[in-house]
C-alpha cells in the first residue's frame, strides 16, 4: 500500500479527505493524513472554534474560512477549508473535490445525515464514530452500493484490528473462537460526575468518557466484529475475565461450551504486555501444532492464541483511507451478518417520566452486547436512544414505566420521538 501511495503522490495526485469532527481522535486523523504520503486533507469541520483551531493546526497548513459553503473560494496547496456547517457544504454543488470523509464525531444521526451526503456526491466513508457504525451501518452500505463507494469502519479502533487479524488468521487456516477485547477498567455504573476529571485531563468529552468508562464503547466494538465475522457473545455483556497476563486468557475461558461457534468477548486489566486485542484460533492438526510450538505460540490444547499489544487509532486510518481507494474494499463491512446488537440496561432506578439525553455516555444506561436472537423484539439498542437538537426543543425518549437498577430497558416502555435518527432506522429495517 506504501508503494502505491509513494506512486500517487509521484504522478502529482492526492486522495483528498475531509475530517469531520476536530476531537482527540479528528485532530489525530488530521495530523495522520497530513503526513501520510499521496494523501491531503482538503477540509476539518467542527462546531466549535478551539476544535478546529487543533484540526487546521494538526494538518500543518492555514486555514481559510468557508463563510458560504455553497461559494466556496478557492485554495491552494498550502490551505485547508474550515467548515462550521458540514451538512450544507457536503451537499452543495461548489466544485470542491472529495475522495473521502472521516467520520469522527461522537453523534449518530447527525453523523448519519453527513455520511449519507459524503456517499451522495460519491465519497469513501470511513467511520470512526463506532456509535454512527452501529446503528446506522447497514443503511449507509446501502447507499454506498448505489454510488459505488465504500463504507468501512476504521483500521485502528478495535473492531479494525481484530478484523485484519481475523482475515488473516483464518488464511492460516484456523477456526475463529473468540475475538477479544482488553479492557483495563470498567464501571457499569460510571457517570458524568466521575467521569469529567479524567475527560478534561486527556482533551476528550464527558459524555464520551463516560461511554469508556461504563463499557458501552467496548460493547459497540465487540457488536461491530461479531457481525462482520459472524461471532457472537455467550451471555449479554459477555463474561469479562480478570486477568494479568494475556496468555491466561487459555485458562479464563471454557471455549469447550461454546458448541463450535465463534465468540465475542473481553478481559479486565492491564495485561502483560500492555493492552491491545487478541484472537483464539483452533487448529487440531498435529504438524501444525508442532510448528505452532517452534513459533512460541501460546496454546492449550487445539486452541491457539494470537494478540496484538496495542491498536494505534489514528495512526492506522490512512490504511483504511487507501484501502477503500486503491482496492474498492473495507477494512471491516458494517453489519455484514446482522447478529448481534447493543441493548440499554438501567444504571440505576429509574422513575417513570425520565428524559433521556444520553443513550450512550449518560447517567442512565449502560450497553450490553447481545444477540439480536436472544435480546428479542423487546430489547432496546442502546444507539437508538440519543436525543436530538437543544434545550427546551430538544427531542428525547422519555421512559414511560419505572425501571430497576440493572433492568433491561423494554421497547414497550419507551415513547420514541418522531426524529430524523428514528426515521434511518426505521429505512434500514425495512432493508433486506
Amino acid at each position: 500500500m506504501i508503494e502505491k501511495l509513494k506512486a500517487l503522490e509521484s504522478s502529482g495526485k492526492r486522495i483528498r479527505v475531509g475530517v469531520i469532527g476536530c476531537g482527540a481522535m479528528g485532530t489525530g486523523v488530521a495530523l495522520q493524513v497530513s503526513r501520510a504520503p499521496g494523501m491531503e486533507v482538503v477540509f476539518v469541520s467542527d462546531l466549535l472554534d478551539e476544535a478546529l483551531a487543533r484540526g487546521v493546526k494538526a494538518t500543518g497548513k492555514t486555514g481559510i474560512d468557508v463563510t458560504d459553503p455553497r461559494l466556496v473560494p478557492e485554495k491552494s496547496a498550502d490551505e485547508v477549508y474550515v467548515v462550521r456547517d458540514t451538512l450544507t457544504f457536503l451537499e452543495a454543488d461548489n466544485g470542491v473535490v472529495i475522495d473521502a470523509i472521516v467520520e469522527c464525531t461522537n453523534t449518530i444521526a447527525t453523523a448519519g445525515r453527513f455520511c449519507q451526503a459524503a456517499i451522495a456526491r460519491k465519497a469513501h466513508v470511513i467511520l470512526m464514530n463506532a456509535e454512527v457504525d452501529l446503528a446506522l451501518g447497514r443503511l449507509l452500505v446501502h447507499e454506498a452500493k448505489k454510488q459505488n463507494v465504500i463504507v468501512t469502519s476504521d483500521a485502528g479502533d478495535q473492531h479494525g484490528v481484530l478484523a485484519t487479524m481475523i482475515d488473516e488468521i483464518e488464511l492460516w487456516g484456523f477456526r475463529i473462537v473468540q475475538a477479544g477485547n482488553m479492557k483495563g477498567f470498567l464501571n457499569r455504573y460510571g457517570d458524568a460526575a466521575g467521569a469529567r476529571p479524567w475527560a478534561e485531563k486527556q482533551r476528550l468529552s464527558v459524555v464520551q468518557t463516560v461511554s469508556y468508562t461504563d463499557g458501552t464503547k467496548m460493547n459497540i466494538e465487540q457488536a461491530l466484529i461479531g457481525n462482520y465475522a459472524g461471532l457472537t457473545p455467550l451471555l449479554p455483556g459477555m463474561e469479562g475475565p480478570q486477568v494479568t497476563d494475556v496468555r491466561e486468557v487459555l485458562e479464563a475461558f471454557d471455549f469447550e461450551k461454546y458448541g463450535g461457534q465463534g465468540r465475542v468477548d473481553y478481559t479486565v486489566g492491564v495485561p502483560w504486555p500492555g493492552g491491545g486485542v487478541y484472537v483464539v484460533g483452533y487448529c487440531d492438526d498435529e504438524l501444525q501444532k508442532f510448528y505452532l510450538n517452534y513459533y512460541k505460540v501460546s496454546s492449550k490444547g487445539n486452541f491457539h492464541l494470537f494478540f496484538r499489544p496495542y491498536h494505534l487509532c489514528h495512526l492506522e486510518t490512512p490504511r483504511a483511507i487507501a484501502q477503500a481507494w486503491f482496492d474498492h474494499r473495507a477494512v471491516i463491512q458494517p453489519a455484514r451478518h446482522w447478529l448481534n446488537d447493543v441493548f440499554a440496561f438501567a444504571k440505576k432506578d429509574l422513575p417513570a417520566g425520565t428524559r433521556i439525553e444520553h443513550g450512550i455516555g449518560g447517567d442512565e444506561f449502560y450497553g450490553l452486547v447481545d444477540s439480536i436472537a436472544h435480546a428479542g423484539v423487546e430489547g432496546v439498542p442502546v444507539c437508538a436512544l440519543e436525543s436530538e437538537g437543544h434545550g427546551a426543543g430538544a427531542l428525547m425518549t422519555v421512559l414511560t414505566k419505572a425501571t430497576k437498577k440493572d433492568e433491561a430497558i423494554r421497547l414497550s416502555d419507551l415513547e420514541i420521538p418522531d426524529s430524523d435518527l428514528s426515521r434511518m432506522r426505521k429505512i434500514q429495517a425495512a432493508l433486506a
